[in-house]
């Protein structure tokens, strides 16, 4: 019979960190561990208090959180049975600091444990697995190695991504700056010589002064044209190319676009005409108003291309936030953003990105660059789950007092069995070498140890979200 408290070989077998000991070891661990109630809503261990015992979960359920800044950050909630917590690193040769929990437990319900004093837990893994606790030792500092050169790795990659990402965006845009720089000299030219042969035509100084108020007008009314669609603008240059043409105008039908373009109809050319008296000088004055025209569209391309160039600048600088102190207090939606600018050629054409912003969310006090790299990657693992096609949709709103982000997409969903384990470092559903198993790791440790939030996962087919809470005040100092 079992004395009360402790536990039988056959039950501690049942717990699959136990289940490969043999019986001369189970029946050690029921001589020196005692099973233990604790009540609902009661504190198990404490954080930062020194790691004296190891516990095995039973029965129940327990959260472990995290201390950051004032809160309380719940990082782990499990009923699983058989999971283990406390004085894990008990085994560890002593380096003259006293370890300590790493987090505290609390029972949600009444929750029973399977307890062995740390000192006894540190014996048997010294006594029964040698091997393995060199191992484990070399696995402890390897890990830390690794996830500091990974970590720095994943920021070089950030920055790699950054830079293809914009020198993609640049490109349309200085190109486009290119191009019309260059017609617009050839049409500047073209004005030139057009305004020579109308001086030469003895123009009288009153009907070229006519001419030059109505190329003004003719401009005006171009700025203020209604956008034709693709058929009535088709319509449109049919028009004019019919009427240049049986008015004798050289090249009407390559005019007839220009026109078109500039928003001009068949009233507006017979105006031209009208005022255009002299015989033989309707063509000079049509070519001459068309390289008008045509230099404000062009001077119009520049002016949207180079402002594309600068907004593309100004969104890399705020994701980057190279010229900002590295804490301050910001917009999430300005970080959201830009992030979305620089990943623009990532997203592609078959994926719709739909905002729901709350724009009167306060600020929140925070490290702008590590956000922006948390919504790179929840934003990158959500275009490659919805393989080109989908939706992305990224909402904020108020909860309480923290600011929420939602970030969700379309895509197949995580499976119920691997939800559990995608912050863990180095796990990843990728191929090899597309993923790290590091860039939702980074994530949490960045808003959770960070920021003091909060991040979850809610996946179903069709719709996965990843929701990020950050709370309204300052967060410790790093």
């Amino acid at each position: 019979m079992t004395e009360p408290g402790r536990l039988a070989v056959d039950e501690l077998r049942t717990l699959f960190l136990f289940e490969k000991l043999t019986d001369e070891q189970l029946a050690w661990l029921a001589a020196h561990g005692r099973t233990r109630r604790v009540a609902a809503g009661q504190l198990v261990i404490q954080e930062g208090e020194p790691a004296e015992e190891f516990f095995v979960l039973l029965s129940g359920t327990v959260s472990l959180t995290r201390r950051v800044g004032q809160d309380d950050v719940e990082t782990i909630r499990t009923e699983q049975r058989g999971v283990y917590m406390g004085a894990t690193q008990a085994y560890l040769r002593d380096e003259g600091v006293q370890r300590r929990y790493q987090a505290s437990m609390r029972a949600l319900d009444d929750s029973d444990f399977f307890v062995l004093s740390a000192e006894d837990f540190g014996a048997l893994m010294r006594e029964w697995f040698p091997m393995a606790l060199h191992l484990l030792e070399g696995l402890t500092l390897g890990m830390r190695n690794t996830q500091a050169a990974i970590g720095e790795r994943q920021r070089l990659m950030a920055l790699g991504a950054l830079s293809a990402g914009l020198m993609h965006e640049l490109n349309n845009p200085a190109a486009a700056a290119s191009r019309a720089t260059g017609a617009l000299r050839q049409r500047v030219a073209g004005m030139r010589h057009k305004l020579g042969m109308l001086a030469a035509g003895k123009v009288a100084p009153e009907r070229l002064d006519a001419l030059v108020e109505l190329q003004e007008d003719v401009i005006e009314r171009a700025a203020k044209a209604p956008v034709l669609t693709a058929l009535q603008a088709s319509d449109r240059e049919d028009e004019l190319g019919d009427w240049m043409e049986r008015n004798d105008v050289t090249g009407g039908w390559d005019l007839a676009p220009v026109f078109a373009q500039g928003g001009l109809d068949l009233d507006c050319l017979e105006l031209i005409k009208a005022k255009v008296v002299e015989p033989g000088l309707l063509d000079q004055a049509i070519h001459w108003i068309g390289y008008a025209l045509e230099t404000e569209q062009l001077m119009s391309d520049i002016e949207e291309a180079t402002g594309r160039v600068s907004s593309l600048v100004t969104s890399a600088k705020q994701y980057s936030h190279l010229d900002r102190a590295a804490h301050q207090w910001i917009d999430v939606h300005t970080g959201l953003d830009s992030t979305l600018v620089m990943l623009a050629h990532k997203i592609g054409t078959g994926v719709e990105v739909v905002k729901e912003y709350d724009r009167d969310l306060p600020q929140v006090p925070a490290h702008p660059a590590e956000l922006n790299q948390v919504w790179t990657n929840i934003i990158d693992n959500a275009v490659q789950a919805m393989q080109g096609a989908g939706t992305l949709t990224v909402r904020t709103y108020r909860r309480d007092d923290h600011v929420v982000v939602s970030i969700g997409d379309t895509g197949p969903g995580v499976p119920e069995e691997l939800r559990k384990r995608v912050f863990e470092p180095f796990f990843t559903t990728k191929a090899v070498g597309e993923g790290t198993g590091l860039g939702l790791d980074i994530s949490y440790r960045i808003v959770v140890s960070g920021h003091g939030g909060d991040i979850v996962l809610d996946s179903r087919p069709g719709d996965t979200r990843f929701v990020v809470s950050l709370p309204m005040t300052e967060p410790a100092s790093r």
